[in-house]
């Protein structure tokens, strides 16, 4: 056994660089064709997005759509692409535009006007319409268009803020949906719809009386599929305080729940067709079952409740994305885990075979390089619990002596969940002698909505006092050093970074904050259409709260940040503009603070290009190196 190496903390040779992360695909979502063999997926190159196809597992993949940047860009993005009848249909990054070609030889035509944005196309049955999410000038609706791009597309269904997650009976006589309107957030409350397809007049098909199915102000209803025989609506409810996978008869209207209480198989939709469980040829259902931030996929008996458990796909912790191949028992998934970085992957139901279709990296790292988690939990302020992932310090070169410095990272949203799969920035700081910790802060998801709604008026409370008690929960354990700590974060996690360097500037050695929020007034003034009221159950509704948003406005007290703080910024980004982190810097810059700022021209929320990523983490681990390591 070869003996290691005794070096620093934080000073470690890693095999995790700059390059190697910049260069790693990004694997997207994966669908079969009607045929049940044809798999699709979407491949992230430096801020491309390239659809790649295999029609057998023995052949090798081939690119499907040149020069065409594949990227739906409707909010946060999603709903990219569909696959029907031999046909792969998509949207267009920057044109707004859908297209189609064919999976064999064949260009691509644009089949809708480059007008809005478009987004989660689904095709009919029979191949003649494909319905669509639209978004033009501030309204959302659902359009329909001729597949063939031949006619002008009509408007569907309008007149909420608000759509996401279409489909069509298998059928093709109905099409139901999910709805939703300002001030909620898809996880506030949603509702799902149904409706019959009105074919008596010329053109595309209208709808006939719509019917609500689901939900409510105060019920978020997620993901609906229509079971192989068109009977059952299948969608996930919180109704009773957890993501639960419900069964709806549409013949005599009764509800049933598929899968018990207090598990949660839900997922926050910050992004269009998000998919937390499949339906397979013969009706059993694949869903991903969320356990203190791990996923576990397990095949659900719709008739008896009877649950299984997956074995052969125990490796995935943290599915992305979950699709079943018409008519027969298969599934394909783009999943990772701790140790494994992302793969699309074909599982067969019947006799148990799992195939890699896809890699996002080459995978010539050993598991035993690189860092393992833990589920760990810990008592915050008021003796409520808060939880996270604790990634140790690993590498199979390197030991240290004494303790470790500790990274505390605070996920974006903030109604998110850090979840138990490949995280290349983790690694990056495990790998080089870092012990992190992944805070899954009270108003994040995965536990319930209960817990969810402790974020209500409390955002710049509950998320920063859970970050502060997690760092001393690590400490006061004896596992890394109370000397060396950092707290990073980006977007919403980044808020959290600035207002806890303000209200507990001694508790962290150092702050990096990536496109964090810095003025509250800023960002409800300015912000997009999707988080355009997201403030008003985080903060309260102006003008009443007014007094909130300053006090929660990291601008308004940065005379209180003490420590190093660095600060990253797409100058491009929609989300959180550039002048959030203009106004942060500046104050640093008066109040002689050290800082670090960098500004990326032709990035948005969140780094995409290889020269970005790569110069990010080098600049990181140089201020970390310096204001951290060497303090």
């Amino acid at each position: 056994m070869t003996s290691l190496t005794t070096r620093q903390f934080g000073l470690w040779d890693s095999p995790i660089s700059a390059t190697s992360l910049a260069e790693q695909l990004r694997l997207g979502a994966a669908y079969f064709d009607s045929d049940g063999q044809t798999l699709v997926w979407l491949e992230g190159r430096s801020g491309r997005g390239v659809l790649s196809a295999k029609s057998d597992l023995r052949e090798a993949r081939r690119e499907l759509t040149g020069d065409l940047s594949v990227r739906a860009e409707v909010g946060y993005g999603g709903g990219d692409f569909t696959v029907q009848g031999g046909w792969v249909y998509f949207a267009v990054q920057r044109t707004g535009r859908l297209y189609r070609r064919p999976l064999t030889a064949g260009p691509a035509v644009a089949i809708t006007p480059p007008v809005g944005q478009a987004s989660s196309p689904v095709v009919s049955p029979d191949g003649r319409w494909v319905v669509y999410v639209h978004h033009e000038n501030g309204v959302d609706r659902l359009a329909i268009v001729d597949a063939t791009g031949k006619g002008w597309p009509q408007i569907l269904e309008s007149g909420r803020d608000f759509y996401m997650q279409p489909r069509f009976s298998p059928d093709g006589r109905s099409v139901a949906w999910i709805a939703w309107d300002h001030p909620n957030m898809p996880w506030d409350g949603t509702q799902l719809y149904v409706a019959p397809l009105a074919t008596d007049h010329p053109g595309p098909p209208g709808l006939g009386v719509t019917q609500r199915i689901a939900g409510g102000a105060d019920v978020a209803i997620f993901q609906p599929e229509f079971s192989p025989d068109g009977r059952t609506l299948l969608y996930i409810s919180d109704e009773t305080g957890w993501g639960r996978i419900a069964a709806y008869d549409l013949a005599s209207g009764q509800q049933r729940w598929l899968t018990p209480e207090a598990v949660e198989y839900g997922q926050p939709a910050w992004l269009q067709d998000m998919r937390s469980f499949a339906v397979t040829g013969d009706g059993a259902i694949v869903a991903l079952r969320s356990d203190r931030g791990f996923h576990r996929v397990e095949r659900i008996d719709p008739a008896s409740g009877e649950t299984t458990r997956i074995d052969a796909l125990a490796a995935y912790t943290e599915v992305a994305h979950i699709a079943a191949a018409p008519g027969l028992d298969r599934i394909v998934l783009t999943g990772s885990g701790p140790t494994q970085s992302p793969r699309v992957v074909l599982h067969e139901l019947t006799d148990g075979a799992t195939h890699v279709i896809a890699r996002s990296s080459g995978e010539t790292i050993a598991q035993r390089a690189v860092a393992n988690c833990e589920a760990v939990s810990w008592n915050s302020a008021g003796g409520e619990q808060a939880h996270g992932l604790f990634y140790p310090p690993t590498s199979d070169r390197f030991t240290g002596s004494g303790k470790p410095p500790l990274l505390v990272h605070i996920h974006g949203g903030p109604t998110s969940q850090a979840r138990a799969g490949w995280k290349a920035d983790v690694q990056f700081f495990a790998t080089r002698g870092y012990a992190v910790l992944l805070v899954n802060h009270r108003g994040g998801t995965g536990y319930g909505r209960e817990f969810m709604l402790k974020l209500r008026g409390n955002w710049g409370v509950v998320d920063v006092e859970d970050a502060v008690s997690g760092a001393r929960h690590l400490i006061d354990s004896g596992k890394v050093d109370g000397d060396r700590t950092v707290i990073m974060g980006g977007s919403a996690g980044g808020f959290t970074v600035l207002e806890t360097m303000c209200q507990h500037p001694e508790a962290f050695t150092a702050g990096v904050c990536l496109y964090g929020v810095a003025d509250q007034f800023h960002l409800a003034a300015e912000t997009h259409k999707f988080e355009l009221h997201y403030l008003d159950t985080l903060l309260g509704p102006l003008p009443e709260a007014s007094q909130v948003y300053r006090e929660r406005s990291p601008v308004f007290h940065a005379e209180r940040i003490k420590r190093p703080m660095a600060v990253f910024q797409g100058a491009d980004d929609k989300v959180v503009p550039q002048a959030q982190s203009d106004s942060i810097v500046e104050a640093l810059r008066r109040n002689g603070t050290p800082h670090l700022y960098h500004i990326y021209e032709g990035e948005g929320h969140g780094w995409r290009k290889r020269e970005t990523i790569e110069h990010f983490y080098n600049a990181v681990d140089g201020f970390l190196r310096k204001h951290v390591i060497f303090t």
